[in-house]
């Protein structure tokens, strides 16, 4: 009898230990992570029942919460929402929240840890307890030049300051209005949210961070002149065989400069000449010479296999295991094969580049402000990576610059500023349109952007477009909004 009441008592002790440490793994170690997710609907009731904090641009709101007559007391309310859809996402009953909604959403429900004795307080001194704010490192104009520019176009733009990571433009296309998915009815907001993203292609992606990634065509090649450069062993002098077409290695396809022909005629073709004119043979045969890890290890340096957050986490771009198939890598070279990036990863190789060699951290966040405007946090530039050092960033450069005064970016050219930058034009399926690009930063000598632009269904070209001539332009124009302030 005593050896069964034994056992019994053990057993009790153990349901206590366990639920001891079942809740205290709750409360201390996964409270975080709980209240961040978007599906925890008490979380999204707690946010309703305070003022949730402000996302705010250059001090004005883009979202807060106003008051209504209803159990939920407040409602949420976007200014400009489409210009600033891809940045503030949506915030909603029912279907979640994205963007820096979901990102800082501990911080906008007042429920992050830096809020807690200014919450005390407030119930101390019985007034409402409110959310702190967010503060933007966006620039209204800037963002109001690329989504203008950008047009009606399916694609992206992502503009960042090479010298601190701040993320000065992040707009996707198509856009939506989150107002659309603020209403208390779950209801509607799940009939709004299904007609969302049921609409093709949906403006629920934002395509500047993630959802699915872009084949980089030409843009790549900064990558792999990169690896080129860094390894010591070429120079933008360097030359490469120059047939006008090349038979991939097992294969009985072959490739071809974009423009046909040779690039620039000769016998042979410099690295800096092939990045000018962005001929594809060379770079292919740069490839093989470098190797998968070589091209590899440059690409992981700039971010690659990273989910990057800003807060946002983006989706990581990919650099394909090529190792042991030489015409993938070589494909892979110049940004075809199973290479996939986003535009904000494209921005940031262009950013290092700029910034002599040395990738920032980017962020969207500016700094963290309560409700009676004091700071909490504030933005403090951090460095990503070194992938160059600053005469390798500065050869590279100098080749970008010629792309855009006499090659194939001439299209991003500005009256009185040095413009570096690179084209791209990605092929997909066969008969599928072009995906079209251009990245790069101005002024060269002392950049104050760097910038990233894809535009995809080959910008209603088809097979006829190419980065300069739609992609380019758009670029143009967001540098200018940055110059010109």
């Amino acid at each position: 009898m005593n050896r069964q009441l034994r056992g019994v008592s053990t057993v009790i002790v153990l349901m206590f230990v366990a639920l001891f440490v079942s809740t205290t793994s709750i409360q201390f170690f996964s409270a975080d992570s709980l209240r961040a997710d978007s599906r925890n609907s008490r979380t999204i009731l707690d946010s309703y029942s305070t003022k949730r904090g402000a996302i705010l641009v250059n001090g004005s709101p883009i979202a807060e919460s106003t008051p209504v007559d209803d159990q939920y007391q407040y409602q949420r309310k976007y200014t400009n929402g489409a210009l600033y859809s891809a940045v503030t996402g949506y915030f909603t009953i029912g279907q979640g929240n994205t963007g820096i909604e979901s990102a800082e959403n501990t911080v906008l429900s007042g429920n992050s840890d830096a809020s807690f004795f200014q919450n005390l307080n407030a119930i101390l001194t019985g007034q409402d307890v409110q959310g702190d704010n967010v503060n933007l490192t966006i620039d209204p104009d800037v963002q109001q030049a690329a989504y203008d520019a950008l047009g009606t176009n399916t694609g992206a733009v992502v503009a960042i300051q090479p010298k601190t990571g701040k993320i000065l433009a992040m707009v996707s296309k198509p856009d939506y209005d989150p107002n659309q998915l603020t209403s208390h009815d779950t209801a509607e907001v799940k009939r709004q949210y299904d007609a969302l993203l049921n609409q093709s292609p949906t403006p629920l992606q934002n395509r500047a961070i993630g959802g699915d990634l872009y084949t980089p065509g030409s843009v790549f090649k900064l990558i792999v002149a990169s690896a080129a450069l860094e390894g010591g062993k070429y120079t933008l002098d360097s030359e490469f065989p120059n047939p006008s077409r090349l038979q991939l290695p097992g294969t009985s396809s072959y490739i071809n400069n974009a423009e046909g022909g040779s690039c620039g005629g000769g016998d042979t073709v410099k690295l800096r000449t092939a990045i000018q004119y962005s001929c594809n043979i060379p770079f292919a045969e740069l490839g093989q010479k470098l190797g998968y890890d070589a091209i590899k290890s440059m690409a992981d340096k700039y971010g690659f296999g990273d989910a990057i957050e800003v807060p946002m986490k983006a989706t990581a771009s990919q650099y394909p295991d090529v190792s042991d198939d030489t015409a993938q890598l070589m494909l892979s070279a110049f940004g075809q094969a199973s290479v996939r990036v986003s535009p904000l990863q494209m921005a940031m190789v262009a950013a290092g580049i700029a910034n002599g060699g040395t990738v920032m951290q980017p962020s969207l966040v500016d700094s963290i402000t309560t409700s009676d405007l004091k700071t909490v946090e504030s933005f403090s530039p951090k460095e990503y990576s070194s992938p160059l050092s600053s005469s390798e960033a500065g050869d590279l450069t100098e080749a970008m610059q010629s792309v855009v005064s006499a090659g194939t970016g001439t299209n991003a050219k500005i009256d009185g500023v040095d413009v570096a930058g690179k084209t791209g034009t990605a092929e997909g399926g066969t008969g599928d349109p072009y995906t079209l690009w251009f990245t790069g930063f101005a002024p060269a000598k002392d950049p104050e952007v760097a910038v990233a632009v894809v535009v995809g269904n080959g910008g209603g070209l088809g097979q006829s477009g190419v980065g300069n001539t739609v992609a380019a332009p758009v670029a143009k124009k967001v540098m200018e909004a940055v110059l010109n302030k």
